[in-house]
């Protein structure tokens, strides 16, 4: 049509204008100024709360004690060069334990992940071994590895297993088809293509599973020191709660939060590094 520009829709060899997009915009709870600020508020204020409670004497010292108190047991502790050695040792036996068990529940996880045979065979099994209590393990471990570093290593290793696991093979279940069919087209086969393909896919349930072990691996950390231990800050807080030592049972139970929060963190940013680089 006469007059028509020459850039009119439909119009071959039309030249599109190019569009100016705007960048993401972040939630404001998503800065990291934000979120060290917010998480501190609940902290800071049970601190607070404890000691108003301790300063009103609704409880007894004894039952409560104030917040100095678990400080001036800290010192104590700290002045016989024991503090620490508690945290060493705790800290030692729950990172080993759950390399040991993350390891483990990975392999496992991959096998029944990936095998229709190893789910038949080993799924039902594990699934009923992680019902069993961690206390439950105590007896026996005692009966086979004595009391020593191995009885204790042994039972984290245990708690860390089963998180991993489930999210492992959960996960690979679920990895996309044709991902993987393009990866046999490219000639990979077997270990080639789960170190590759499968488990790049799966990086994320990988490290929430891995998170929840390292919690796990804590928690189990207490019913591991109870196999006879002189050190640590599960026997640290069992010896306390003997000696009627509240102030200590709660710098216990005060490091155990902040070292699992500690340790939760170093992994997560273990686990941004490692989105960005496989995902």
């Amino acid at each position: 049509m006469p007059g028509a520009s020459s850039t009119s829709p439909g119009v071959a060899g039309a030249v599109d204008e190019p569009r100016l997009v705007a960048p993401p915009t972040r939630s404001w709870h998503d800065r990291r100024a934000v979120r060290l600020l917010g998480g501190a508020l609940v902290p800071i204020g049970l601190l607070v709360a404890w000691q108003l409670v301790t300063a009103a004497e609704v409880f007894s010292p004894v039952q409560l004690p104030a917040p100095g108190a678990v400080l001036d047991a800290a010192r104590g502790l700290v002045e016989r060069d024991l503090l620490w050695q508690h945290v060493h040792i705790s800290t030692q036996r729950v990172l080993v334990g759950f390399a040991i068990g993350a390891v483990i529940g990975t392999v496992l996880g991959a096998l029944v992940g990936l095998s229709r045979f190893a789910d038949v065979l080993l799924a039902p099994t594990i699934g009923a071994l992680r019902a069993v209590p961690s206390l439950a393990w105590v007896p026996l471990l005692i009966l086979w590895l004595k009391i020593g570093e191995d009885s204790k290593i042994t039972l984290i290793a245990i708690g860390a297993v089963f998180p991993v696991f489930t999210t492992v093979s959960l996960a690979l279940r679920h990895v996309d088809r044709n991902l993987v069919e393009a990866g046999r087209a490219f000639g990979l086969r077997g270990l080639r293509l789960f170190t590759a393909v499968q488990l790049p896919a799966v990086i994320p349930a990988l490290f929430s599973g891995l998170r929840l072990a390292l919690a796990q691996s804590w928690l189990f950390l207490v019913a591991a020191e109870l196999i006879a231990s002189s050190q640590g800050l599960g026997y640290l807080l069992i010896e306390s709660q003997n000696n009627g030592r509240t102030d200590r049972l709660l710098l216990a139970i005060v490091l155990l939060a902040v070292l699992g929060k500690l340790s939760d963190a170093v992994l997560g940013i273990v686990e941004r590094w490692a989105v960005r680089r496989w995902t």
